[in-house]
């Protein structure tokens, strides 16, 4: 029986994120409307997941750590692991290729990342919705050097996508495309544009929550088990393998 799946979600410690939406909040609203596979996706960092991988665990929740990276190009790009060192471990390599602007909270948002009673551990120093200095070409391969997989971000939208910087969704070791309505169309102020061509790769819905009241808005259907995702039981690592051929098992067109 398929899963219902939420691979892009941000917490307190993306900049345009509420701080009422920790890593524990995302994952009870999540639970309690029937998600049971739920990426925590933060701009340019992992530092929350940690916490999250605790309440995922308790909850029976599938656990996808990563981060929406921005690329040099300002395109956004969801990275996903499975092993939570290897998604801190690359949320690190993210972090120094960063644009090295100081975060204001009083002007641009906080940035800090809890443990898993939500009390705050730290606060991150740079601006986590900068650019790094990585082009969207190199992500990819970089990400699968980390173990990790990459889906670019909401390709539909007017700004921070590869249509909106390019023009065109550009081939890659996508492990599908995620879009805001499928199919996807191009964005027009005046009503809905031409399709968007996916190239083939599979399609997603995924809700980018930032606020509580967004949290499973879009998630989508994967066809795979509980059981076959996370053999080793709640409190294990996934397997990203199955992730992978569940995701190349979405419709393409």
């Amino acid at each position: 029986m398929p899963l219902l799946a939420d691979l892009h979600n941000h917490s307190c410690l993306s900049p345009c994120g509420s701080l009422d939406l920790s890593p524990g909040v995302l994952a009870a609203l999540a639970g309690e409307k029937g998600v049971r596979v739920l990426a925590l996706t933060d701009h340019n960092s992992a530092l929350n997941c940690p916490a999250f991988a605790g309440h995922c665990s308790r909850l029976g929740i599938v656990p996808i750590f990563g981060l929406e990276a921005t690329s040099r190009e300002e395109i956004h790009a969801l990275c996903l692991f499975t092993c939570l060192d290897a998604a801190l471990a690359f949320g690190g390599y993210v972090y120094s290729l960063i644009t090295p602007f100081p975060n204001d909270p009083e002007k641009t948002g906080d940035q800090v990342y809890v443990d898993e009673d939500d009390t705050i551990e730290g606060e991150v120093e740079y601006f986590l919705s900068s650019a790094i200095d990585l082009g969207i070409d190199e992500l990819g391969p970089k990400a699968k050097e980390y173990g990790g997989l990459v889906i670019p971000a909401h390709v539909d939208r007017p700004a921070f996508s590869m249509t909106s910087q390019f023009g065109v969704i550009v081939k890659g070791p996508w492990a599908a495309v995620e879009c805001t309505r499928i199919p996807p169309r191009f964005f027009l102020p005046s009503g809905d544009g031409a399709p968007i061509d996916t190239l083939g790769y599979p399609r997603i819905s995924s809700s980018d929550a930032h606020y509580p009241e967004h949290v499973a808005r879009r998630p989508f259907e994967l066809d795979a088990s509980y059981e076959e995702l996370l053999p080793g039981g709640p409190g294990t690592e996934a397997d990203i393998e199955v992730l992978k051929q569940a995701l190349a098992r979405r419709p393409s067109v």
